[in-house]
């Protein structure tokens, strides 16, 4: 008796789809505008067709990408809504097939200029999972995230996850479960255009660690630059700054401990009346200056003064190797410590208003004790200012902002696991360093605590692995309150 033939697997063809996130609704204003609401906060978007507006509507469940990549009318001006609704940050994507209508996979973009693309892959093309890649809980959903990937990607089928799981190691595609490779491969090209997937030559090998990137990630671990890229602005769509998140979960911190149990030794008695030196006095009258006097601002000799004594690299030398074969270790000191003397930091001041220099970005030579111009645009340079006025809370810009920048491969060619870690405890030495010289020349100053990665490389056209911003601190001349009569 003849064995009943199998019957071919049919190719399901996956589908993307842009839809609405984050709760929010389009309205069409009397105007001819279209708006997108969450609540009392709203997003113009601006004026498109009736016609268009109706088919807009589709956005709430899902509009396929494919449905407005047509010429006509109407299907551009889907295209420029869609992509502005993008550019803010308001849309995520769903990878749905056939057989599961609701969405194996939804995208969520992680920077405003994502856009899904699928890198082609065919069955001889051997891939790999990126080492930064994780798959974690996220409330009762899984996703998958990679610092690296302009997008994050909620995994709502199983399979998949099992899939990702296999490619720990390198596989080729056509060695993939054919149960579930047509409509998973649609996904490894998403991953692969995202950096979350590797593809990998005939010369690669297996994988390693150096076949990733460039050799200044190579330098990276896994968990440094996850927290570099989740702790800043930039390249997370997360919320960052004052939420206040668990305001309704656990009451506040008290502001000084309690005490512990156990004999006291009071140090007041022990303590002098009148200090014999400048130093306690500068560090008791150290606070944040956010309001900045533009009439008599900052003027370029005090700047130079100010990097002079914060900055300014004092001695270079050289140590011996390290190891038998090692090289030897350039170094120089600064005024401030650093961690192993690897003085990572650089010093980049955004510029508005300051007497004797042009507004514009630049880099501060520390070895030479000189500014040199980058070129940046107007909008870039008023993007990095008006974030640094919200992140104060600040009524005006500051005079001059200092973006503190690490070239990280410096630290963590040496130290491992312990590098960015280390790169932050020097942000803080620096920045005790230029709240004190600033409060020493009667000058105001604010350290900044959120920074946006993808802006300053941007604007410095530096990959956000090699040098990229670990701090900020806002310098100017404080207003002088007004005297009450």
């Amino acid at each position: 008796m003849r064995a009943p033939r199998k019957k071919p697997t049919r190719k399901i063809a996956p589908d993307i789809a842009a839809r609405l996130g984050h709760r929010f609704s389009l309205q069409m204003q009397p105007d001819g505008n279209i708006a997108a609401f969450l609540g009392d906060y709203s997003v113009n978007l601006g004026q498109f067709s009736a016609a268009a507006m109706d088919r807009a509507r589709h956005l709430s469940t899902g509009l396929p990408l494919a449905s407005f990549a047509g010429k006509s009318v109407v299907a551009r001006e889907i295209d420029a809504l869609v992509h502005r609704l993008a550019r803010q940050g308001l849309l995520e994507y769903r990878l749905s097939s056939s057989h599961n209508t609701q969405g194996f996979v939804v995208i969520e973009p992680q920077v405003p200029d994502y856009w899904p693309r699928r890198a082609k892959l065919g069955s001889r093309d051997t891939v790999v999972l990126s080492r930064f890649a994780y798959l974690r809980r996220r409330g009762n959903e899984m996703v998958l995230e990679s610092p690296r990937a302009g997008a994050l990607f909620r995994i709502g089928d199983p399979a998949i996850a099992a899939t990702l799981a296999a490619l720990s190691q390198p596989r080729k595609i056509g060695k993939l479960n054919q149960k579930i490779a047509s409509s998973t491969v649609p996904l490894l090209e998403l991953l692969l255009d995202s950096q979350i997937l590797l593809k990998l030559g005939a010369k690669d090998g297996e994988g390693l660690r150096v076949n990733e990137g460039d050799g200044n990630l190579v330098l990276w671990d896994f968990h440094d630059l996850v927290f570099h890229t989740r702790s800043t602005e930039g390249r997370q769509a997360n919320p960052v700054g004052a939420a206040f998140t668990y305001a309704g979960v656990v009451p506040p911190s008290p502001a000084v401990r309690p005490p512990w149990a156990g004999s006291k030794i009071d140090l007041r008695k022990l303590s002098w009346p009148e200090p014999n030196s400048h130093f306690p006095k500068l560090l008791r009258e150290r606070h944040s200056t956010r309001d900045f006097d533009d009439k008599n601002p900052v003027t370029l000799g005090e700047l130079a003064q100010f990097l002079d004594t914060t900055a300014r690299v004092v001695s270079e030398w050289k140590s011996g190797p390290y190891f038998e074969g090692g090289p030897e270790v350039p170094y120089s000191t600064r005024p401030y410590p650093s961690a192993g003397s690897a003085y990572e930091l650089e010093l980049y001041l955004t510029v508005a208003n300051c007497d004797g220099l042009a507004p514009g970005l630049y880099h501060y030579d520390a070895g030479s004790h000189a500014l040199v111009a980058i070129s940046a645009s107007p909008q870039q340079l008023q993007a990095q200012l008006a974030a640094a006025q919200f992140a104060m809370d600040a009524p005006a810009q500051p005079q001059i902002l200092i973006t503190i920048a690490a070239r990280f491969g410096r630290v963590s060619w040496k130290y491992s696991s312990i590098a960015y870690s280390l790169i932050l405890k020097d942000v803080g030495s620096l920045i005790q360093t230029l709240y004190l010289a600033a409060t020493d020349m009667g000058l105001g100053g604010c350290a900044i605590g959120s920074t946006n990665i993808d802006l300053f490389a941007k604007m410095t056209e530096l990959e956000l692995h090699i040098e990229g911003p670990v701090g900020q601190f806002a310098l100017g001349r404080g207003r002088t309150p007004e005297v009450q009569g």
